[in-house]
């Protein structure tokens, strides 16, 4: 990977990247034994299934500049017996650590067609939860059904995950994480052609 390609990720205002290594696209079907059917060294053992996002991980860490974050978005589970499983995935979350990933985002699923998912609100927060456990210093994003903001500061005030991640919920509501600081009692900062539009009964929405 040439490290040519990193200035311009710069100058667009990415402040990191983020390696998908979940929901069935490549590395995924390295990690999975129900995609991986190799006999060589990228198939096979865990070690030898993990080998190729690894090397993908430390191929884009040469490209960029010192400290600048590279992170990981992993599948916790196939949702399918003798599949991908949180096991597992802890593991390479140790991996990925020691490897210098500057964090995990931990969903679930999207390899085969048979995985069986309980939708419920958070329901992924429990996969995170045990990557977490797993890990000394390597920050943990949980995601899945999580709307609503008592939900999404309950699961970082209680350990369960260091950081939240918002997507559909935020595609319905651009201005969620408003939202969420009013529902909290939180001030945040926010462009000051937006003061005006704060609402009057919310008197220290905005600093």
């Amino acid at each position: 990977m040439s490290s040519s390609v990193i200035p311009p990720i710069r100058e667009a205002g990415f402040d990191g990247v983020q390696i998908h290594a979940a929901h069935g696209y490549l590395m995924h079907e390295f990690l999975s034994p129900l995609s991986n059917t190799r006999t060589d060294a990228y198939g096979g053992s865990l070690e030898n299934r993990m080998r190729f996002p690894l090397e993908v991980l430390a191929a884009v860490l040469a490209a960029v500049p010192a400290n600048y974050p590279v992170g990981v978005r992993v599948s916790g589970t196939d949702f399918v017996d003798e599949g991908w499983n949180v096991q597992e995935c802890a593991e390479f979350a140790q991996a990925l650590e020691k490897a210098g990933a500057a964090y995990i985002h931990v969903s679930g699923g999207g390899l085969a067609p048979e995985q069986r998912i309980n939708l419920a609100p958070g329901y992924q927060v429990g996969l995170a939860a045990a990557v977490k456990a797993a890990v000394t210093t390597l920050p943990v994003i949980a995601v899945g059904l999580i709307t609503e903001p008592e939900l999404a500061a309950g699961i970082v005030v209680t350990g369960q995950a260091d950081m939240v991640a918002i997507g559909r919920a935020i595609m319905y509501d651009p201005r969620w994480a408003w939202h969420a600081a009013a529902a909290l009692g939180q001030t945040i900062d926010a462009p000051s052609q937006y003061l005006r539009c704060k609402p009057h009964n919310i008197k220290d929405l905005f600093a």
